[in-house]
């Protein structure tokens, strides 16, 4: 175990949580800021990319546990993303659908901030967000989080204008 929370516990993902991914990543609905749902070729990229940053940084984005049932109903952590001409330390979150409206994001977002501050001793953390995704932008908000700037990425063909909201410690 990684962190806990009062609700949630977060681990190190492993090739076993496959399916748990592909609950949140191949629904078209959880994944709409980012243009569709994944096929299993992405999943299991997005899987070994986490895996990968557990090496290299001893973080990345982490299952997330709900104690109640001992499922995987998300994912969360800490990751180095390009912003423009540098690279910033972000917190993500993305979440099973079933479990959204609940405060879980929010709940981890805040615990990954605190790893980010306390643990890794940060001066700051961001979370890189799409125009369009309200909820996880008022995920941010909820955690202190501020708009600094903007930036038009270009995924899966399509440019999607993206806020980097900051805290810094």
């Amino acid at each position: 175990m990684i962190l806990e929370t009062e609700r949630l516990y977060f681990r190190e993902m492993k090739q076993t949580d496959f399916n748990s991914l592909c609950k949140i990543l191949q629904d078209e609905d959880t994944m709409y800021a980012y243009e569709g749902a994944f096929n299993d070729n992405e999943v299991h990229e997005w899987l070994d990319r986490q895996l990968s940053r557990y090496q290299k940084w001893n973080f990345g984005l982490w299952a997330v546990i709900l104690k109640e049932t001992g499922e995987m109903i998300g994912q969360c952590g800490l990751t180095m993303q390009p912003w423009k001409e540098m690279e910033v330390l972000e917190t993500g979150y993305l979440f099973n659908r079933l479990y959204w409206h609940k405060g879980y994001a929010t709940e981890a977002a805040n615990a990954c901030i605190k790893y980010a501050f306390e643990v890794l001793k940060a001066d700051e953390v961001c979370s890189i967000i799409r125009d369009i995704n309200i909820a996880s932008q008022n995920v941010a908000i909820r955690n202190g989080m501020a708009i600094t700037d903007t930036w038009t990425k270009h995924y899966r063909g399509i440019d999607m204008p993206h806020y980097r909201y900051v805290i810094r410690h």
